[in-house]
């Protein structure tokens, strides 16, 4: 069976899919509902959704706006190859309302879903990296990471996320929202 994007809908069952850890977050519209939408979308497009974090709200990062994201961390068990996932997690932000402004890199936003990890591979192609290459750098990532997952070892940076939390420069505020 296959849904609206040609991707199939047979997910494997419990322990069988490649866990996944996204990031998802916006600072424009309805957050709470946009985040949820996003879940259950997720949840029928990509994969089952296994473990979330608590909502953490967050002053923009890379940018100045008036609006604060929201920002959750999914793991999700996935059939998906990262390629398939990196499209499925577009269209869920497009269908969500999200404009990307041609040339600028951070702004405002309804929904960003972010691959953090895709169970312990490292990748790089055009439009895809991962693990995602400044989670590192954001604590508005690394809290809820953190939460989820703190022992869980960077491939590449060969650091627990609690290292890599403790670690971080960012002085940006985050808090539970």
């Amino acid at each position: 069976m296959s849904n609206e994007y040609g991707i199939s809908t047979s997910y494997p069952g419990d322990g069988e899919g490649i866990p996944v850890l996204l990031l998802l977050g916006g600072n424009q519209g309805d957050r709470v509902y946009l985040l949820r939408q996003a879940r259950e979308q997720l949840a029928q497009y990509a994969g089952k959704i296994v473990r979330q974090s608590a909502l953490y709200e967050s002053e923009p990062w890379g940018f100045t706006s008036p609006g604060r994201f929201i920002n959750q961390v999914v793991e999700v068990e996935t059939a998906l190859s990262p390629l398939q996932l990196l499209s499925v997690t577009q269209q869920i932000e497009k269908n969500l309302g999200r404009e990307k402004p041609p040339g600028v890199r951070y702004a405002s936003r309804t929904m960003d879903i972010d691959i953090l990890f895709f169970g312990r591979e490292i990748l790089r192609l055009p439009g895809l990296i991962i693990p995602h290459p400044r989670l590192h750098e954001r604590r508005f990532t690394l809290l809820p990471l953190c939460e989820i997952i703190p022992d869980m070892e960077h491939p590449v940076l060969k650091k627990t996320v609690r290292t890599l939390l403790q670690e971080c420069a960012d002085a940006g505020e985050v808090s539970v929202f």
